[in-house]
């Protein structure tokens, strides 16, 4: 297949699935984006007029929100009101073709509309539901509105990002939507693998919030393990010495010594040969109650070099470090180029549009350059409507 055809007829293990979309924003959208990557045939069902309202979402190119693009590639849209009895006689006639309906409406907004599981799995059986939404369909938040702010100050991630006394810090790039992205793509493959052994369709609940619960992971097991609340620490991590940013002498770089062994290579390769046998640092233990006076020691050792010359020694003795990277350095470095890591599509109107690819890369299918554009507000309703 060329890459041209890859584009017009993407290919991958959920080909020959057909998901419908009833998402908007980010949570649902990268959802669906995902399975769209992965070859499934996902139908944008929007509200007319105005559709997504990620399409009003900057930044913009020339009028059309980059956003909005960057999220909802590969998919085709079509405009139902489904308070109105023509467009949801057309909405049933789509849901009995789909395998999967993808909601991230607020806790039992579908259900208001008729469509709660009850009802769908009686009408149609082989179908597929995953609602993802702010705090999930049970519980007393159900009903609540949430955005990924919302979900990262309530989850305990911003409670752990920033500086020691520093005010609330949003992590930044919208955990909150994306966790809750890739755990309802993880939830339909499942149902869709179940579905394959059993027959059985079945309703998937993915909350945000939850999502974020999950993410805690070292903070949920330092206060379980100590019964201390987890504070923000900068780039530090909190169980582990060193692994954080260091002082260069002109600008940073991290450094990752998640052992002894590199440890004693990382003190040799900065010229620091003592740390190795000071008895504050001879344990991952002891470093990390002496956090504070192994930086001093090792920045005083960083700073006389730039981070462009210590990049290179520490890689050649075997030393986890890495620059820290701005966004146009990530778009441009050579490892996430040769992982075909930034994609584009041509848009009818704007041109090309450079985007983040897909990271799951699987034998026996095409990762090509180029994606098929997000579609335009109701743009396939007569193909849609035609199949």
């Amino acid at each position: 297949m060329s890459e041209t055809d890859s584009v017009n007829s993407p290919q991958g293990p959920f080909t020959g699935i057909r998901v419908l979309d009833l998402t908007r924003v980010l949570a649902g959208p990268y959802c669906t984006m995902l399975l769209a990557d992965l070859g499934a045939d996902v139908i944008k069902v929007e509200v007319p007029e105005r559709g997504d309202d990620a399409r009003h979402i900057g930044p913009f190119i020339d009028g059309k929100s980059a956003y909005f693009m960057s999220i909802n590639r590969g998919k085709r849209s079509i405009a139902l009101n489904l308070k109105n009895a023509q467009d949801r006689q057309d909405f049933e006639t789509l849901l009995a073709t789909a395998d999967v309906l993808v909601e991230n409406y607020r806790g039992g907004t579908l259900d208001k509309l008729g469509y709660d599981w009850e009802t769908l799995h009686k009408n149609f059986p082989n179908l597929i539901l995953a609602s993802a939404s702010g705090f999930g369909q049970t519980g007393p938040y159900r009903n609540k509105p949430a955005y990924d702010m919302v979900v990262q100050a309530m989850g305990g991630i911003m409670s752990l990002t920033g500086h020691p006394d520093s005010p609330p810090t949003r992590v930044g790039t919208s955990v909150g939507d994306i966790g809750a992205g890739l755990f309802t793509a993880l939830g339909v493959a499942s149902a869709l693998f179940h579905r394959a052994q059993t027959g059985e369709a079945l309703r998937i609940d993915v909350s945000m919030l939850d999502c974020q619960v999950a993410m805690l992971e070292n903070g949920i097991a330092r206060y379980t393990a100590t019964g201390e609340i987890p504070g923000p620490l900068g780039s530090r991590h909190p169980s582990i010495t060193p692994f954080q940013a260091f002082s260069t002498a002109d600008g940073h770089i991290v450094i990752a010594t998640g052992n002894d062994i590199l440890f004693a290579r990382m003190a040799k390769t900065i010229g620091l040969p003592d740390l190795i046998d000071d008895n504050r640092f001879m344990s991952n233990e002891l470093r990390c109650q002496h956090v504070e006076a192994l930086e001093q020691q090792m920045e005083a050792a960083l700073t006389r070099h730039t981070t462009a010359h210590w990049l290179p020694v520490l890689e050649s003795a075997g030393v986890p470090c890495g620059p820290i990277n701005n966004v146009e350095q990530v778009l441009n470095d050579p490892q996430i180029v040769a992982r075909n890591m930034v994609v584009s599509a041509i848009d009818p109107d704007v041109g090309e549009v450079r985007m983040a690819g897909n990271p799951i890369k699987m034998s026996g299918f095409a990762d090509p350059g180029n994606r098929r554009p997000a579609p335009e507000l109701d743009a396939d309703r007569a193909e849609i409507l035609k199949r």
